[in-house]
Parts: structure tokens; sequence; C-alpha cells
């Protein structure tokens, strides 16, 4: 497989970024695995699981939380990806001044007005997030918080469906899985 220099170049920009704007984050798993490796998961999901190859979603989903979660801002995003990866990460980044269960809300209602570029990350995101709970779920989490945790990613999902069928049967297994657990 042929991969341009330019567009390897940029992703790795991106990666190196993330780690860069995560380098003192961790997870939330019992682990406390390193932040950076979240992202990395949703790029790996959307280009091996999802066949996707546009930059722009591959570059975004390596950027997803950094305006969320970091000090980022837009402009800086815009400056060294461009607007098309800025307006995605845009898209799934939460206004962290509003409480959780508003946060939780929004993603629920604005779920199918968002583009299609951002659907993807979106998807992948709540694949990995999924995975993550069902390997080493934060210690602190009763069965009923990761029941409520996937029950929520699911309302999500529901404003997405017709995106990309395999990711959605990906989302819906893991989530089949987590039933069968519990």
């Amino acid at each position: 497989m042929e991969i341009s220099m330019d567009a390897a170049g940029v992703f790795i920009k991106a990666v190196a970024f993330a780690a860069e704007k995560h380098r003192d984050q961790r997870r939330k798993d019992a682990d406390a695995s390193p932040y950076i490796n979240h992202p990395i998961a949703l790029a790996n999901v959307l280009a091996n699981e999802g066949g996707i190859q546009d930059l722009s979603v591959l570059c975004a989903a390596i950027l997803h939380d950094t305006i969320e979660d970091t000090e980022t801002t837009a402009d800086e995003l815009e400056d060294l990806f461009g607007s098309k990866v800025m307006s995605i990460v845009l898209e799934v980044t939460d206004d962290k001044s509003l409480e959780k269960h508003v946060r939780k809300q929004r993603q629920i209602e604005h779920a199918s007005h968002i583009s299609h570029e951002a659907k993807l990350v979106k998807l992948a995101d709540k694949i990995c997030n999924l995975r993550d709970i069902l390997a080493s779920p934060p210690a602190d989490w009763s069965a009923e918080r990761k029941q409520t945790y996937f029950d929520w990613s699911a309302q999500v999902v529901a404003g997405m469906r017709g995106t990309h069928s395999g990711l959605e049967s990906i989302f819906d297994s893991l989530y089949v899985r987590h039933e069968e657990l519990h």
C-alpha cells in the first residue's frame, strides 16, 4: 500500500501534536493508561476497521479531545491542520463550561446534526470507549454506572445511524457483549 508522503507527514504531525498536548494526561481505566492511546485507537478503528482513508477524518480523530481536554484553541488547530480538521474537531467537542448531564444530553440531541465526518469520529470514539470499559473499566465504576454509560452511548449512536454500517455493527456487537456479561 502506497501512502503519500504529504498525507503521512500531516498524520504524524497530528499524532505528535496530540501526544504533546495530552502528555500529562491519563485515562480513567484501572491502569491509568497514557491518554494518547485513546485518540490513536480512534484513528486505528477508522482506518483499519472502518476503511476510512480521509486524512481530515483521521487527523480529527487524533485531535478530537485537544480543544476539550487541553489548552488547545480552534485557531491553533486551524493554523496547523486547516479549517476542515478544525471544524470536525469542534463538532465533536463538548462545552466543558456546561454541567456533565447537560453535555451528555447535548451529544444525544446533536448527533444527528453533525457532519458525516464528525459522525465517523464520534462513532469511533464510542466504540473505543465501550471497548475500554469492557477491557479495563475505571476501578470506581459500578455495574450500574457502566450500564448507564453503554445506554447513553447507544442513544448518541442512534442519532448517527446510516453513517457507516460497519462501524455501527462494531458498536452494536460491543453493546450486546456488555448485555451478555450482565
